[in-house]
């Protein structure tokens, strides 16, 4: 059952990020769908959790209060307007990876040759410095996103926090070939741990944000984001397994 909450307190994305991580954290809520604008959640359940629980979730942060909406529950229609196309909905992150691509190409024809590895390098330094770049423009509301769905973030939510760093580091690290054994292997490492989170989100269809370009723009978890992490994944294992065989 799926029931319609107004919630006052919310400003910027990074509290409706938090609402919504607060309330996915009550036991038997399914899904939390949150308007900033129109200030309401549509908080989907099972069993029934009373209104108390959920107002208790937010207690801590007594900006926000959650209220109940007269005949709240949502039947089964059609939505007002017409949702966004795939296209539209992923774009800022696919105009991201071409730029990042364009540049990788160019990069590894820089000695007359095309070297794979040198490609491979400057794509992952632009990947890991320009999406810490939007993580860190709004930090708060990447870590509370991020706690929503990462393993790690869940049980330690200061590693949100951390991990935009993280990422800042490695990027710089492949942008000046640092150590490549060490960095190729916490990039290994790191994104493995993060593409679990992602999975359980996705096969469980679960409607959360996606935190990978931060609280900046609004992006649903979905395989998209499974083939971003798994690329990660493949192109430190391939330079790992060139370094040292």
């Amino acid at each position: 059952m799926t029931h319609t909450y107004q919630i006052t307190g919310m400003t910027c994305s990074g509290c409706q990020n938090k609402v919504q991580a607060l309330l996915s954290q009550v036991k038997g809520i399914q899904n939390v769908d949150i308007s900033l604008v129109e200030g309401t959640a549509d908080i989907t359940m099972s069993p029934h959790v009373p209104t108390s629980v959920l107002q208790d979730a937010l207690k801590d942060y007594p900006k926000y209060h959650l209220s109940e909406v007269p005949h709240s529950h949502t039947m089964s229609m059609e939505p007002d307007t017409e949702s966004p196309s795939w296209l539209a909905t992923y774009k800022p992150i696919l105009i991201i990876f071409g730029y990042i691509s364009v540049i990788a190409v160019i990069a590894g024809y820089s000695m007359g040759n095309f070297m794979t590895m040198t490609a491979m390098r400057v794509f992952m330094s632009g990947f890991f410095l320009i999406f810490s770049f939007f993580k860190l423009l709004d930090l708060q509301g990447f870590a509370d996103s991020y706690s929503m769905y990462d393993i790690v973030a869940k049980k330690f939510r200061a590693w949100g926090y951390i991990y935009a760093f993280v990422e800042l580091g490695l990027g710089l690290a492949f942008a000046l070939n640092i150590a490549p054994v060490i960095v190729n292997a916490i990039t290994f490492i790191v994104m493995s741990v993060s593409l679990i989170g992602v999975l359980q989100s996705v096969l469980n269809k679960r409607k959360i944000q996606c935190a990978c370009l931060g609280a900046v723009f609004n992006l649903p978890m979905s395989t998209v984001t499974i083939v971003e992490d798994a690329l990660m994944i493949v192109m430190s294992a391939a330079t790992l397994w060139s370094v040292v065989f």
